[in-house]
């Protein structure tokens, strides 16, 4: 797991440059668990591979409160949402290092206001190899639309409402090489990554930020299209599912079944939709072929990952934080509440900065 957060002044909820300050505190404790990203109102946390979900939670807790720590000592607060929420008095800063000073030469569109600065959360899967990685990404692609609403945690961006679930995910979208993953196996692969860095379409194979794509440097696919969210319970479902999915479709793989057939089109329309709509309203079903209220979308991807969540043990639990979700709402709607209880913008960032620290139940 890795989780993206933002820093924000103490006083003023604005994002602030103290990145490389706070995760420089961190790293006593939490060593190279603690890193910076492009942006140095950013921070990010790596748990260490496990197998067990509850030692996953235990380690995000711990994580996010080390972290947390730092961040008051440098001032400041670490919330997590997608984007930020308030809007900054000046422009954004980019973390000192060659190779980030290179991309913000080269796209200088991304830095020159705070539109490019997005938190998101990333699964690895473990797996034997670069073909099941992305014979893995082939086959979740219907199913990550649902993932990312069910993950929508960036209502808000730069000051206002911006009508979206997860602006996050069109923000993002701004960025060289994001976006749903090709169907391809290893060799296609090959090609494909070396094409877009001889063309300079990218700078390397780092920046291949597809919504599923297979790491270049630890043995696995990551799952890269959910919103980093303060809750860690929802953090916990959004993993479990993940795991419990892969896990099924392995069966299919085995068996030699084919990916779902999809248009591109429809492929990016159901993720637009699933980030403008969240759990609220219709999602685009690419199995069936048509709409369905997002919560009937979940239900699909419950019963599909079905088989692996009770493999591992965690169909219950995934049953019991969903109706955690249905009652509450998820992060988007959490977010919007807080707002409307006073119509403050500082509200809806205090509660982000205390529920990051909350391990839920």
């Amino acid at each position: 797991m890795e989780e993206e957060f933002l820093l924000v002044d103490r006083c003023t909820a604005l994002p602030v440059s103290r990145g490389p300050l706070v995760v420089n505190a961190a790293h006593r404790l939490l060593g190279d668990q603690a890193q910076t990203e492009f942006f140095d109102a950013q921070v990010e946390v790596c748990t260490r591979p496990t197998a067990e979900l509850q030692e996953m939670r235990a380690e995000l807790a711990l994580l996010r409160r080390t972290m947390a720590e730092a961040a008051a000592g440098e001032g400041c607060l670490l919330i997590a949402t997608g984007t930020p929420v308030s809007r900054p008095e000046s422009s954004p800063g980019i973390t000192p290092g060659e190779r980030y000073g290179r991309i913000a030469a080269r796209w200088p569109s991304l830095v020159g206001s705070y539109d490019g600065l997005v938190c998101g959360c990333h699964i690895h899967v473990g797996v034997t190899g670069r073909d099941q990685a992305l014979a893995l990404a082939n086959h979740m692609r219907p199913w990550l639309p649902t993932l990312q609403a069910l993950a929508a945690n960036s209502p808000f961006a730069l000051g206002q409402d911006s009508g979206w679930a997860s602006r996050r995910a069109v923000a993002h979208a701004r960025w060289p090489g994001v976006g749903p993953a090709p169907l391809l196996d290893a060799a296609g692969y090959e090609r494909l990554a070396a094409h877009l860095v001889r063309t300079g379409a990218l700078l390397d194979r780092r920046m291949i930020y597809w919504h599923a794509r297979p790491s270049e440097h630890v043995p696995t696919l990551e799952i890269r299209v959910c919103d980093v969210n303060a809750d860690l319970d929802v953090v916990v479902l959004l993993t479990a599912l993940v795991r419990g999915l892969a896990d099924a479709l392995l069966s299919d793989i085995d068996e030699g079944r084919p990916p779902h057939p999809l248009s591109p089109a429809h492929l990016r329309a159901a993720h637009r939709i699933a980030a403008r709509q969240g759990m609220e309203g219709e999602g685009l079903d690419l199995v069936r072929g048509d709409c369905a209220p997002a919560g009937t979308l979940v239900e699909q991807l419950l019963v599909r990952a079905a088989p692996g969540l009770t493999a591992a043990g965690d169909l219950d639990l995934v049953a019991e934080l969903l109706d955690r979700v249905r009652s509450f709402g998820g992060g988007a709607a959490q977010q919007r509440a807080a707002y409307l209880r006073r119509g403050r913008l500082s509200d809806v960032v205090g509660d982000l900065a205390r529920t990051v620290l909350t391990p839920g139940a």
